[in-house]
């Protein structure tokens, strides 16, 4: 059985990325489990409260999931053509003390939605170096990304078109397998920058 833990960077009720991420636990194939993660009570990253009361009981949750997980599904809004700050100060506080060596050697993949007509490309670009600060093993293999997202998802956040989930059951059985072959070399050319931009409802 493989595990990954999905991690949505939206605390909206109705959001977008949350429902791509319900979408992708519910598309998973026989064998592979997307476990959803809770972001809802990790607290803005201090370091007086670190130093005060130690890693928050939310956060030391999170860590104990990724270190048991095979793999790691990041689904990231866009923000200003960047990372949305609710997930970075997830991912933040998550390598504090030894929760980075949950991350060393983990594969991940970053994917997520957008109601603009380029997905999530620049976000997804943002998150390569953070990924590799936390020495990490990105999938490879392409951009996967739902763009014109508003016309996909219904008014409490779910998806109601098929089209997105099509290419994700072999998608979650490769992440924690071509993710790390490819992790091995660091210098090898992201075949995700070389991608198409998202066209409608289309997943790359």
């Amino acid at each position: 059985m493989t595990t990954i833990l999905g991690l949505s960077g939206s605390l909206r009720r109705a959001s977008l990325n949350s429902g791509l991420l319900r979408a992708a636990a519910d598309a998973a194939p026989d064998g592979v489990t997307i476990t959803i993660g809770d972001i809802a009570q990790v607290p803005l990253y201090d370091g007086d409260l670190e130093a005060a009361s130690g890693i928050p009981a939310a956060v030391s949750a999170l860590t104990d999931q990724l270190a048991a997980a095979d793999g790691l599904l990041l689904v990231s809004p866009e923000y200003n053509n960047g990372v949305p700050g609710v997930l970075k100060n997830v991912i933040d506080w998550m390598s504090r003390g030894q929760g980075m060596a949950a991350f060393k050697g983990k594969p991940v993949a970053v994917i997520g939605a957008s109601p603009g007509n380029f997905g999530t490309a620049h976000a997804q670009s943002h998150w390569l170096p953070v990924l590799r600060m936390l020495a990490t093993r990105p999938w490879w293999d392409g951009r996967l990304m739902v763009s014109r997202a508003g016309d996909l998802f219904d008014d409490q956040g779910t998806l109601t078109d098929t089209r997105p989930a099509k290419s994700w059951p072999n998608s979650w059985r490769a992440l924690p397998g071509p993710s790390a072959r490819a992790g091995r070399d660091r210098h090898r050319p992201c075949r995700a920058d070389r991608a198409r931009p998202a066209r409608h409802g289309a997943v790359l």
